[in-house]
């Protein structure tokens, strides 16, 4: 389907367009709005939450309460969609500095070394970040939040070739069913989303998926800024290991307020009561986080728990047949283990896609456009995650070749990170998708490794 060009719009330059409806309003849906902004004259985000103007927890969104990582990769794209957007969140409290030289990495009890990645992130949560995003993303020409709305099904056109809109009912009233037309729908409704039944429903085939199942579950609590336990850093990171399968970061975010989020894999369960919550975190392989909370007399909540059970990739790009008029973006596709940080960066990476797609005038070819999602915002992901995840003796999986040797490789390259600076850097870099893996086979590192 041809769409007609349309003009600049506050600032963003854009082609063609009628209407794009995105269902889901968190960060996958905001960013799929931002890139489809430059294309299309309306853009319509539906949520069943209320979207507030202010930063707050939400329903929708039960992990926002925990930890989250923006990696520097992630921080970027933000910046190139939303220009001033990481100076704006310093100013509202956010945390900015390097990656590798202002985090404390501690691997089975051992600190890596500390040097600069020329890599800035962002430590915020998760409810100031979206507050913030969402206020730009409303300011947009054409675009429209209409929350308290949910998606309860698709519309297709009478040869079912083609997904026309989607069928909605206000939150909590089944009876006021509507419809909203649309000349493309995304999904970015998260790992829950129901569009693959919907699809099924019609006649179309079954998107594969993949887990790996971690069993994670990790426990939050914020405090009033006290005693830290790297005054240097703004955040330390007790990285989980097969050795020491216990992990829990420490950051600081949103002006005085330090928040920890203790983990643990396979039905290690964290306590959500104040002792027991101590506890876990005496037990992890360094003391530097549990003897600045034990000293921190002022706690501004109680712990609070929250379980990822795998880790869960839909291939879309496998699938031969798929309806026109219809992607999908963040969660929806790839759920990743978030101890890793890498869900909102891939989220970003994705919506660079989803602009490139609709930049031609044309409504995208799913099958196309799913190849490059897959190849330029989630492969190198979820290769990451799944190489860490088996890295657990007890988590299930193929373990190929590959892994095995990747897994060799990056032991080594840890293993170096520790007395070497420039090595962490570049580790934090690949990490932080920045840099492709092929940084940790560069001869200079390679050099460095047989001198180790």
């Amino acid at each position: 389907m041809n769409l007609r060009r349309k003009g600049a719009v506050d600032g963003v330059t854009a082609v063609a367009g009628r209407r794009a409806v995105v269902m889901g309003g968190s960060m996958g849906g905001l960013l799929a709005a931002r890139a489809l902004a430059e294309s299309f004259d309306e853009v319509v985000v539906v949520d069943r939450d209320v979207l507030p103007e202010e930063s707050a927890n939400r329903r929708g969104t039960p992990q926002d309460r925990h930890v989250h990582g923006l990696l520097a990769r992630g921080r970027q794209i933000l910046e190139e969609f939303f220009p001033g957007m990481t100076e704006e969140l310093r100013a509202a409290g956010a945390v900015v500095g390097d990656v590798a030289g202002d985090v404390r990495w501690i691997m089975d009890g051992v600190p890596i070394s500390k040097g600069h990645a020329n890599l800035l992130t962002v430590s915020v949560s998760r409810p100031t970040l979206e507050a913030h995003v969402r206020r730009r993303v409303r300011g947009l020409a054409g675009v429209r939040l209409l929350d308290r709305t949910e998606v309860v099904g698709l519309r297709f056109s009478p040869d079912g070739q083609r997904v026309t809109g989607v069928r909605t009912v206000q939150t909590g009233d089944a009876a006021s069913g509507s419809t909203l037309a649309a000349d493309l729908v995304v999904d970015t409704l998260g790992r829950g989303s129901r569009v693959q039944r919907w699809l099924v429903d019609q006649g179309w085939p079954e998107v594969p998926e993949e887990n790996t199942p971690a069993g994670l579950t990790y426990t939050t609590r914020h405090y009033r800024a006290g005693p830290q336990p790297s005054p240097a850093d703004f955040s330390v990171d007790i990285v989980a290991t097969p050795d020491y399968p216990r992990g829990a970061v420490c950051a600081r975010i949103d002006g005085g307020v330090q928040v920890v989020t203790a983990y643990g894999i396979l039905g290690d369960v964290p306590p959500a009561d104040p002792e027991g919550f101590l506890d876990f975190l005496k037990s992890l392989s360094s003391p530097e986080i549990y003897e600045a909370m034990v000293e921190n007399e002022a706690p501004l909540d109680d712990p609070v728990s929250h379980r990822f059970p795998a880790s869960l990739r839909r291939r879309y790009e496998l699938v031969e047949r798929l309806p026109t008029g219809l992607l999908a973006l963040g969660d929806a596709v790839c759920s990743f283990n978030p101890t890793y940080g890498q869900g909102m960066t891939v989220v970003a990476l994705g919506a660079k896609v989803l602009r490139d797609h609709v930049a031609g005038g044309q409504v995208p070819d799913p099958a196309a456009y799913f190849r490059d999602l897959a190849r330029d915002a989630v492969d190198e992901a979820w290769r990451q995650a799944l190489c860490n995840d088996l890295g657990f003796p007890e988590v299930t999986g193929d373990r190929t070749p590959e892994i095995l040797a990747e897994q060799e490789h990056m032991g080594r390259v840890l293993e170096a990170a520790r007395y070497d600076g420039a090595i962490a850097a570049a580790y934090t870099r690949v990490i932080s998708l920045v840099d492709p893996p092929q940084a940790l086979h560069a001869d200079w590192v390679r050099k460095a490794l047989r001198s180790d």
